[in-house]
């Protein structure tokens, strides 16, 4: 797709920077690259916290000081229901009930110890003093009522850090009921937050589980990506083992397909015995023999995440902003990493279709992201056609593999490498984001990156022999072991002309209906279903030459047909050069002088 260029985004600013050359934050500008709708940009340096105060009868109004952007030693194990991230070094906090031989020590009501979860009754989410004291020992706030939480937000008011956190403490231990949290998404989508209330709630999200501990030689090592989904978007596979091979530690925690997008988890399970589901424990095993692991969303990690992500579909709450940005930030704080890339896709096919919009959202993962302590850049990539020329599971893993080779798409090989120099830069391991290009690129030529792909697979549970086959088979090989679909059905064009391009969203919908994809999650996905392109743009189709190649149980019809021939696109004259499909990039403002240490 050409080279990615595009424009350079800081904070709030923004500056052309030539093709090939590094990308060189300003040193200037506002760590905050834009605040959210409705917002008020918070000022520089540590977010405020609230000021603890006196308490009184009847009232608690003791905040608590967690700070999970924090800089501290090794990360703390945190278990569900603490308020903020434990800093390293730092102690559990005591019990589950009120504190103290004379009960409770901030509201003096002398009431007995009792565990925060409470069952349902009138009483059910109040605090003190109306209902027993529901403080966990020191360092917890008071639980606010829920109802007033979501009469100020549906007010337009905004939450103090103390109510947001009382809020998903509600979420996470079953206190608040269905309805609601449903009101409260709601209010926020309405009324949206500002940065600091986005801050709070990524907080308070990733505070929610165990947070993962690494040993301190990992300190500015530990990195990830994340993108926002796309059609034939099979990058992580060759992204993850790739910094591996570079000496990064890589703790990639993905998701499944979900409508015409598809999920990273889907394509490595069409792999024979690979197993995605590690616990932190295994995961720090993993990446101590191998660099990298790309896993699933552990149950024990951010807990508020998925209640609030299952309620978001129901509530016509999905594109909110600010829940947005805290849903994917706060499964990177519990990482604990140390630099964050974000692909943040635009077009037809991609979940914001302008790059306007991207970029609002761009602008707040970087600043969210950015006072986490985590070095966080974003770039925003087109997504009008397939990336590579491969689309469904199996395929794409195939296609992943020819990458790692060092072949593959032209247009994979400079995704893979731009969101990799990029990370290679954040975390100080290369001089720029063209020096860490180069870097990466390198491991993908000399076959390392292919080696720790191996390595990844035999650890994840797949046979020390299917590993080494799909790693070094030949193509026929790598098909035979991932399997075949019952069809092979090659569409062949209707007229003569030349590919303007080739429509990613029309082509999704109808593997989606073939069995590529699922409508709801915990659907089940056929991984042989997929599509070869066989054209690219730029190229001249004569009539009746086959243009696309199609995998299938049997189940394509005539509808089917017609609608993917709508995804190509002809037209009489050659086209003009494609923009770059890298469109712009998104950095804070501080530079990076060497290894970050700050967020371990």
């Amino acid at each position: 797709m050409g080279d990615p260029g595009g424009r350079v985004t800081p904070p709030c600013h923004a500056r052309v920077t030539p093709p090939c050359h590094p990308v060189s934050p300003p040193a200037a500008a506002s760590p905050v690259p834009r605040s959210l709708p409705r917002a008020q940009s918070p000022r520089p340096g540590r977010p405020r916290r609230p000021r603890a105060a006196g308490t009184g009868p009847g009232r608690a109004r003791a905040r608590a000081r967690a700070d999970p952007g924090s800089a501290g030693g090794g990360a703390a194990v945190r278990e569900p229901g603490a308020a903020g991230l434990a800093r390293g070094g730092g102690a559990e906090q005591p019990g589950r009930g009120c504190a103290g031989p004379d009960g409770c020590p901030r509201c003096h009501l002398g009431l007995s110890p009792r565990p925060l979860r409470e069952p349902a009754g009138p009483n059910r989410g109040a605090g003190c003093p109306k209902s027993r004291c529901r403080l966990s020992g020191t360092g917890m706030d008071a639980p606010s009522p829920l109802p007033t939480l979501i009469r100020k937000k549906r007010d337009g008011e905004r939450l103090e850090d103390a109510e947001i956190r009382s809020f998903v403490r509600g979420v996470t231990e079953g206190t608040a009921q269905q309805g609601q949290i449903g009101a409260m998404l709601m209010a926020i989508r309405l009324r949206g937050m500002d940065a600091a209330e986005t801050l709070a709630l990524t907080q308070a999200m990733a505070s929610s589980g165990r947070t993962l501990a690494w040993p301190p030689a990992w300190h500015g090592l530990v990195v990830d990506k994340h993108s926002t989904g796309g059609v034939g978007d099979k990058v992580s596979l060759a992204l993850a083992p790739a910094l591996a091979a570079c000496g990064c530690k890589v703790p990639m925690i993905s998701g499944r397909g979900l409508g015409h997008t598809g999920g990273t988890l889907d394509k490595l399970e069409a792999i024979p015995g690979f197993r995605v589901s590690q616990s932190p424990e295994e995961m720090r095993d993993i990446l101590a023999r191998v660099g990298c692991c790309i896993v699933g969303q552990s149950a024990e990690l951010v807990p508020a995440d998925r209640v609030l992500y299952g309620l978001r579909d129901v509530t016509a709450t999905v594109d909110s902003l600010p829940l947005i940005t805290a849903s994917i930030l706060s499964k990177k704080a519990a990482e604990r990493l140390s630099a964050l890339v974000l692909d943040v896709k635009f077009g037809e096919a991609a979940l914001y279709p302008t790059q306007e919009s991207a970029r609002e959202l761009a602008q707040s993962l970087v600043a969210v992201g950015s006072q986490l302590g985590i070095r966080t850049a974003a770039l925003l990539t087109r997504m009008e056609q397939p990336l590579g020329r491969a689309v469904g599971n199996a395929l794409e893993v195939l296609e992943a593999l020819e990458c790692l080779g060092g072949g593959g798409p032209a247009d994979l090989r400079h995704l893979v490498t731009a969101l990799g120099g990029m990370l290679l830069w954040q975390c100080g391991m290369a001089a720029g984001a063209e020096q860490g290009r180069e870097r990466l690129a390198r491991a993908l030529d000399d076959g390392s990156a292919l080696g720790t792909f191996e390595a990844m697979l035999g650890a994840q549970g797949v046979p020390p022999d299917t590993a080494r086959e799909l790693c070094a088979g030949t193509p026929a090989q790598r098909r035979q072991l991932l399997g075949e679909a019952k069809v092979c059905e090659e569409l062949p064009a209707m007229q003569e002309g030349w590919v303007q391009r080739v429509r990613a969203l029309p082509l999704a919908r109808v593997l989606h209906r073939l069995g590529a994809g699922r409508s709801r999650a915990g659907d089940p996905v056929n991984p042989r279903v997929g599509a070869e392109l066989l054209v690219g743009t730029g190229e001249h189709l004569r009539a009746g030459q086959p243009w696309l190649r199609v995998h299938h149980e049997g189940t394509l019809g005539a509808e089917g047909r017609l609608e993917l021939q709508d995804a190509l696109c002809l037209g009489p004259e050659r086209p003009r050069d494609p923009p770059p499909l890298v469109a712009e990039t998104i950095v804070t403002s501080d530079p990076l002088p060497g290894p970050c240490r700050d967020s371990q």
